[in-house]
């Protein structure tokens, strides 16, 4: 208890004294413009509090700044004294960065008093020397082509920090002094000289300088380096052109050395190519050293030389293979004669090709065939030769017998044996042949033996058998599998791959291809499990001798691709308005079918049209067989229906198994079939009443084309156009007729125009002819309940035509002479409820009420005149 009213004792008496706080701040200072790092800023001072608490270890600290930044921290010069600085992290520019900072400098002691001040900072411009752009600043090498034209090399480019848009030009001088370069204001390098790589300097060394307009500068070196170009000719070095050589010098003797220079060769990497451009058949030259050597024998006692000893050639040097600098000489060999006439050969050369799987023993080369010695006496003209010898080739060849000359092979040349392929499978074999007698003269002969690899090894696929599996659904380029076969014989040759035979049909000559380098198998096109399930291919795989063949099977998984397919497909249907529910409408049935699903998964739903549902299938899954119902009456007189055809949009699922499941685990296809239904109304009597003038309307309805073609649309089109001008100025027309042959009277006075008590005289019945154009298809047939005669109608349009001549309607009463209340009377025809009657059933609107009375007179008009209403 004591100790808490000592704290608050404590507390109280600091709470009164004298708080920490900041001296020297708030202050604004300056700064200028890149200051490098640790460059002070402001220096102030901390007043310590009345307990002379000190000042946490990290403080003061800059905790805010506006705007924020890392260019400036507070170093701790005392236990009092403090110092703001610049970091380096950042880097103040005047041109481009803020220009003021505003610091929050926040102090805090040990019992936690605390204190924040506010030191602004402004940046301070400094004039800034030009900068050169990019790596021009650290240097730059440049190249120029020996014997370039003079003119432009390079164009220097700088910028001044304290122009940001940069429109105040500087000025650029090249400091070092030569005579082949100058430099433009505007900082472009030119060449005032052509260079020669080989006569003069290799390189350059500039150092470009750039003023800005306050006498500011900044410089760079540019290095020029002269790139050195092929464009000397060879010079020949070698000072001898004519050269005596003695006869029978061994093939290979080097006889000359033909020795050139390029002088490219400084700083240009090349080398000289020797040849010899004469035909000649005794010397030959080394492309690379320009050493020429015999390539056979030269016998001064013998062919040409006999009669001419003298051999010029014409040798080539060139310093590059193609399109290079080139240069020839002309040296002349003279061959001096000796006195000899050695065992000599055709050829001292032999390049034997043997098979690898020759037999032991088997004689390879005789070389008593070829070698034969000039002189005509024996002993002189007796040779022999020297035993073979030659590293690795003495375990393998020798001469048998000894000094024979036959060379016969003794060891095994197999191409894959291990020894062999670390000799590479090339022998050498070295022999002389030389006389018998002194002054026993040799020649070297050398034997070269080649093994000739044979394909020993058949071609055999790995991992058999090959089984694979693909997807009917899977698209064109599926990798299927891959098949690899492998031969053990060396050198290793490449195997081709392809389908000899199996993976056609009758659509697609190749359903599968086969990468010939990999084996990888693919589809070419889309395949059907309901088609083919499975397919046998011939896969055949060829090197350069052998060819094997391997039998893959590629199994194709069943998916369900197949939509429905129902009978019939679409159809027409017609309706009595009365209709118990639950009845078979026209008994008709629909029987689907599908390649790729059970019988019992279909489902059977109707899309739009299906009004008010009068029309339901059963059984609606579970068969390929259903029926349509009517699932609910019609309802015309109570205003609930009012369409009198429907066109209903049947959806058939394959989906019915996976109903009990959350999700479909394969796929769903959907058949579609559309019905036409067209509702029946009641039919209605005729009622005979006395005769009228009958008006006879003929409808002849023609058929146009089905719109299929583009043209049609705009054929129709501009056609209703013109018909309705036509229809407007013919309504026209009638109304004037009309006008001036009756006049207008009301429906009450309708007294026929004649004299009181006159016989009314027979009326000739008008025939008006309305001609409707539609695209008519009549597929529906019923029967007229009044008339009893079948008529076929157009599910779409109304339009009927009757199939058989209608029986004959009892004729009306003829009248005779009509009084006036008569004529009142009955004069204007049936009432309206016998006109809807006789109408039939033909006489509703489109809407299900009466027609008006031109179309009940209609009607009446057809049955009355059945031959020209046959006629439609």
């Amino acid at each position: 208890m004591q100790g808490a009213v000592l704290f608050l004792v404590l507390l109280d008496a600091m709470s009164g004294s004298e708080a920490l706080h900041l001296i020297q701040l708030p202050a604004t200072s300056n700064v200028t413009e890149n200051a490098p790092p640790e460059t002070s800023v402001h220096k102030f001072s901390v007043k310590l509090s009345a307990s002379l608490s000190p000042v946490i270890s990290g403080f003061p600290l800059i905790i805010n700044s506006n705007p924020l930044t890392e260019a400036f921290r507070v170093n701790r010069l005392s236990d009092t004294d403090f110092e703001v600085v610049t970091t380096g992290k950042e880097q103040l520019d005047f041109e481009t960065g803020p220009k003021i900072f505003d610091l929050q400098i926040y102090l805090k002691d040990d019992v936690g008093t605390t204190d924040l001040q506010v030191l602004t900072v402004q940046v301070t411009d400094v004039n800034e020397p030009p900068q050169f752009l990019g790596n021009l600043a650290k240097g730059q090498d440049l190249y120029i082509v020996e014997g370039a034209n003079p003119g432009f090399i390079y164009q220097v480019e700088a910028f001044d920090p304290e122009d940001t848009s940069r429109n105040i030009p500087l000025s650029y001088f090249l400091v070092s002094t030569t005579k082949s370069f100058r430099m433009s204001a505007d900082g472009t390098l030119l060449s005032t000289t052509e260079f020669d790589f080989e006569a003069g300097h290799n390189s350059y060394h500039l150092i470009v300088e750039v003023r800005d307009s306050q006498g500011l500068r900044a410089s760079t070196s540019l290095q020029v380096n002269i790139v050195n170009i092929n464009d000397e000719i060879p010079r020949f070095t070698s000072p001898t052109r004519v050269y005596v050589i003695p006869e029978e010098l061994g093939p290979g003797t080097i006889v000359a050395n033909v020795t050139a220079e390029d002088p490219d060769d400084q700083g240009f990497t090349s080398f000289l190519l020797y040849s010899i451009t004469t035909v000649n058949s005794y010397f030959m030259i080394n492309q690379l050293t320009g050493t020429i050597q015999v390539a056979r024998r030269l016998d001064r006692d013998a062919g040409k030389l006999r009669q001419n000893p003298t051999i010029s050639l014409e040798v080539l040097v060139k310093d590059r293979p193609f399109g290079g600098q080139e240069n020839r000489m002309q040296i002349t060999f003279k061959v001096a004669d000796i006195n000899d006439n050695p065992a000599t050969c055709t050829t001292f050369a032999f390049s034997i090709l043997v098979p690898e799987r020759t037999a032991k023993g088997t004689s390879l080369l005789d070389l008593n065939t070829v070698c034969f010695d000039g002189d005509s006496e024996a002993p002189h003209n007796q040779f022999n030769f020297t035993t073979p010898s030659g590293v690795g080739s003495s375990s393998r060849l020798l001469q048998d017998p000894a000094g024979s000359g036959k060379i016969v092979l003794v060891g095994d040349l197999d191409y894959e044996n291990p020894s062999n392929l670390a000799a590479s499978n090339k022998y050498t074999v070295a022999i002389q042949v030389q006389d018998v007698a002194p002054p026993y003269y040799k020649n070297n002969i050398y034997i070269y033996v080649l093994t000739n690899p044979e394909n020993e090894f058949p071609l055999l696929f790995d991992g058999l058998p090959y089984v694979f599996n693909v997807s009917e659904i899977s698209p064109a380029g599926t990798r299927v599998g891959q098949v690899r076969a492998s031969d053990k014989d060396f050198p290793q040759s490449s195997i081709v791959y392809s389908i000899s035979t199996g993976g056609a049909s009758l659509q697609y000559p190749n359903i599968f291809w086969i990468n010939p380098k990999r084996g990888e198998l693919q589809l070419v096109t889309r395949v059907d499990y309901e088609t083919t399930p499975i397919y046998i291919l011939r896969i055949q795989a060829t090197n350069s001798e052998h060819t094997s063949s391997v039998t893959v099977t590629v199994n194709i998984l069943d998916e369900n691709d197949e939509k429905p397919i129902c009978i019939p497909n679409s159809y027409f249907l017609a309706v009595p308005v009365d209709l118990k529910v639950g009845t078979n409408i026209q008994n008709f049935k629909l029987t689907c079918t599908d390649r790729d699903s059970s019988p019992r998964s279909f489902r059977y739903s109707i899309g739009p049209g299906n009004v008010n549902s009068h029309f339901t299938f059963s059984p609606n899954a579970g068969s390929n067989v259903t029926r349509l119902l009517l699932a609910t009456p019609f309802d015309y007189t109570g205003g609930l229906d009012k369409n009198w055809d429907y066109n209903l949009l049947i959806y058939i699922t394959d989906d019915n198994l996976l109903s009990s499941r959350k999700k479909a685990e394969a796929l769903v296809e959907t058949g579609t079939v559309t019905l036409s239904i067209s509702v029946i109304p009641h039919p209605t009597t005729i009622v005979t009443m006395a005769p009228r003038p009958r008006i006879t309307y003929q409808i002849l309805k023609k058929n146009i084309y089905s719109p299929s073609a583009w043209y049609v649309p705009f054929v129709i089109t501009l056609g209703s156009i013109l018909l309705l001008g036509l229809l407007v100025s013919l309504i026209i027309l009638l109304a004037k007729a009309i006008h001036t042959h009756y006049p207008c009277k009301t429906w009450k006075h309708k007294k026929p125009l004649m004299k009181k008590g006159a016989k009314m005289k027979s009326t000739k019945g008008e025939v008006v002819v309305e001609t409707i154009q539609m695209s008519t298809v009549f597929d529906g047939e019923a029967i007229d309940p009044v008339t009893g005669a079948k008529y076929e109608f157009d599910s779409k349009t109304g339009a009927r035509r009757w199939k058989d001549p209608l029986p004959e309607m009892p004729k009306w009463r003829e009248s005779g002479a009509v009084s006036e209340k008569g004529t009142d009377k009955e004069g204007d025809g049936l009432s309206g409820q016998a006109q809807a009657k006789a109408a039939g059933p033909g006489s509703r609107s489109q809407d299900g009420n009466p027609g008006t009375p031109k179309n009940r007179n209609a009607a009446l008009s057809s049955m009355s005149s059945p031959k020209l209403h046959s006629g439609i």
